[in-house]
């Protein structure tokens, strides 16, 4: 006799996916706008886009301002510092690595975040048997290899051995203060469980702008501009604008928002593996962009850093 899922489970099932997939395709293209604008400083890049996240907050801190009100300073002062390392100093990180190595090889240590918050947080608790996450990390550490090797191949393209060495060291700064954020934002919100998850992401919003505000003022007064850049909107004034404003919209709060409506609707072990979607998105924009296919070292590792990720998810929500 066959089981059938009941049509609601299915439809349920159907959404979340959809959803998962939606919040990837948004966040992957963190990972290419910085390339789209390789004329502009990274701090600038960072400082437009949660700018424009932290104007998209303020209709919603209205209508939420009721709830608003009930948070506390140290409330504020959390959502200050989750602001401060996870949303600027992880995107400046990022969109340096990615000017100075391309788009893949950061993306590819960034996309190893599911084990790594898994790792991190299996030290804190001792959660589960270490042998069953080795499998997965062995897995992940060779595709990262391949990738690698297959970016190092072409640097005669115009790339350093220098600014491919120094974008990765840049990359694994963006992936340990993404790291950070979500274990120090769960930690505050076990410990404050009458906070709700949409009033505390406006807050966090709320916390960009002014931090956003502040970068826009301390690269005006300490940072030369490039020779020739008409700041602050640069040579393309139009297309930055555009590029950031669409980053703080889709990335930053779309994606938000449709990954917790994916959490919801998906068991959790199975939303964790999603995240996967986010990886295969930024790739398959960074190749667009290139306007070339990846070749079979970067494929294969690609499809092994995928598979990496699924088994140390599976062991970690297993154990």
């Amino acid at each position: 006799m066959t089981f059938r899922r009941p049509p609601l489970i299915q439809a349920s099932l159907l959404s979340g996916v959809a959803c998962a997939l939606g919040a990837g395709l948004a966040w992957g293209l963190v990972f290419v706008v910085p390339l789209m604008l390789i004329d502009y400083p990274p701090l600038l890049i960072s400082a437009g886009r949660y700018l424009a996240f932290g104007l998209i907050a303020l209709p919603l801190a209205w209508r939420d301002r009721q709830r608003l009100r009930e948070l506390d300073r140290q409330d504020w002062a959390r959502a200050f510092e989750l602001a401060l390392i996870g949303n600027l100093l992880y995107y400046c990180l990022l969109a340096a690595a990615i000017q100075l190595a391309d788009a893949p090889v950061p993306t590819m240590l960034i996309g190893t975040l599911p084990i790594v918050i898994a790792v991190c947080a299996n030290l804190g608790r001792g959660g589960i048997a270490w042998r069953r996450l080795l499998p997965s990390l062995a897995v992940i550490g060779l595709g990262i290899l391949l990738v690698n090797r297959h970016e190092l191949g072409r640097l005669a393209g115009g790339r350093s051995v220098e600014d491919y060495v120094l974008g990765s060291l840049l990359a694994l700064g963006a992936l340990a203060c993404w790291t950070w954020y979500p274990l120090r934002n769960a930690a505050w919100l076990k410990g404050r469980s009458g906070l709700a998850s949409t009033t505390w992401a406006t807050a966090q919003g709320l916390a960009t702008l002014p931090l956003a505000l502040l970068l826009f003022a301390g690269i005006s007064l300490l940072v030369p501009s490039p020779a020739g850049f008409d700041w602050p909107l640069g040579p393309q004034p139009a297309k930055y604008l555009g590029l950031v404003l669409a980053l703080g919209l889709l990335a930053s709060w779309l994606g938000t928002l449709l990954w917790n409506r994916a959490s919801t609707l998906l068991p959790t072990a199975l939303s964790g593996q999603l995240i996967v979607f986010e990886t295969l998105a930024a790739l398959a924009y960074a190749y667009v962009w290139r306007g070339e296919a990846p070749g079979l070292a970067s494929t294969c590792g690609i499809l092994l850093l995928v598979l990496g990720v699924i088994l140390g998810v599976r062991a970690f929500r297993a154990g």
